[in-house]
This record gives C-alpha cells, structure tokens and sequence, in this order.
C-alpha cells in the first residue's frame, strides 16, 4: 500500500471492527442478500443462513464487519473465509490445502465508495495471513464486476483465470503471501 494511502487508512482501522457472525444476524443478512447491488454481484447464490449461520465448521469463519459512525458501532458488511481444501460443497474444486478463500460485501449502497471496504479486505487478509501455513488467498468476482476486478488488483490479487462456478462466469484472483507482506499491512 503506498504510504499516502496507509496514512488515510489509518484512521479506519480504528471504526472498522470483525466480529462472528450469529443466528442474531439472520435478518439482517436476508435484508443484504436482497440489495440491488450485492444481488449483482452474487447473483445465483443462496446462502442458507438459517442453517449456516449455526453451523461452525473449523474450516470456516462468518464475519459481520461493524463501523463506528460517531453513534455507535452498526453493522456494515458479510465477510466469509475458508479453507477451500476442506470446505463441504468443494465450490473450489480440487485446490492446494495451504489456501484461503474470500467473500465479502458491504450491506448498504450508502456505505460504498467510503473507504470500508478496504479496510474489512486488509481486516480479512490479515486474518488470512494470520496462520503460518497460508501462502495465498483467492477471491472469485464476477468476469463482469469490473470494479471488483480494479478493487482486488489494488490489494496486489493478481488474474489467475476465468472460470464458470455453477452459473457464474468469474475471474479468480490470487494474492500470494510474498505480495501481500510488501505491502506493510
């Protein structure tokens, strides 16, 4: 990250916050999945929350990201990461065991283009980077989310192919660990 962008992001490192995501949120996440723009981005999916937000498999971690507007902490974004060796559906098919896989959207189109994003991404990657054994992480966007595309590219993710996830035509993206330690998290 240049260091005129590390100094503005800074201070969203302190009103930006993860925590687990739980059955409290299962509202909440059904009001997500129907904003016009995270249905275009994740068209074909159905998530389950009913059911996946009980389960806690060891492979996988559900995340709300949270901001602080001055009023208190409010919910803001879906983050999910996983293991995409052992993940149960094998959406990844058959991939390296030393891997994580991201998603990750904002809830409200009032929050985009504030810089939240950014910072819930550097929240998940540190997370990513965090165990030892991790020497990538991949993301999935859409092959026409061009924004999404310019937006991981600027994390350093690099284009690794396109590929076809159920109905979803996507670009899969990679960040190796070596690039993401040069970046100075």
């Amino acid at each position: 990250m240049p260091s005129s962008t590390r100094r503005e992001a800074e201070p969203m490192r302190d009103r930006v916050r993860l925590r687990d995501a739980d059955e409290n949120d299962l509202d909440l996440l059904r009001h997500w999945d129907e904003q016009p723009h995270v249905v275009a981005a994740d068209p074909n999916d159905d998530w389950g929350w009913e059911t996946e937000l009980r389960r806690r498999p060891d492979w996988r971690e559900l995340l709300i990201a949270e901001v602080d507007d001055g009023a208190g902490w409010r919910p803001l974004g879906f983050i999910q990461i996983i293991d995409p060796a052992r993940e149960d559906s094998h959406y990844w098919g058959e991939v390296a065991a030393d891997l994580r896989a991201i998603d990750i959207w904002i809830g409200e189109a009032s929050d985009l283009g504030r810089g939240f994003g950014t910072e819930m991404m550097r929240q998940a990657l540190v997370r990513c980077f965090a165990a030892d054994e991790v020497v990538a992480a991949l993301i999935d966007p859409l092959a026409s989310n061009v924004r999404a595309h310019a937006f991981y590219e600027r994390f350093g993710f690099r284009f690794v192919e396109r590929r076809w996830f159920g109905d979803d035509d996507c670009f899969v993206y990679r960040l190796d660990r070596s690039d993401w330690a040069s970046q100075d998290p």
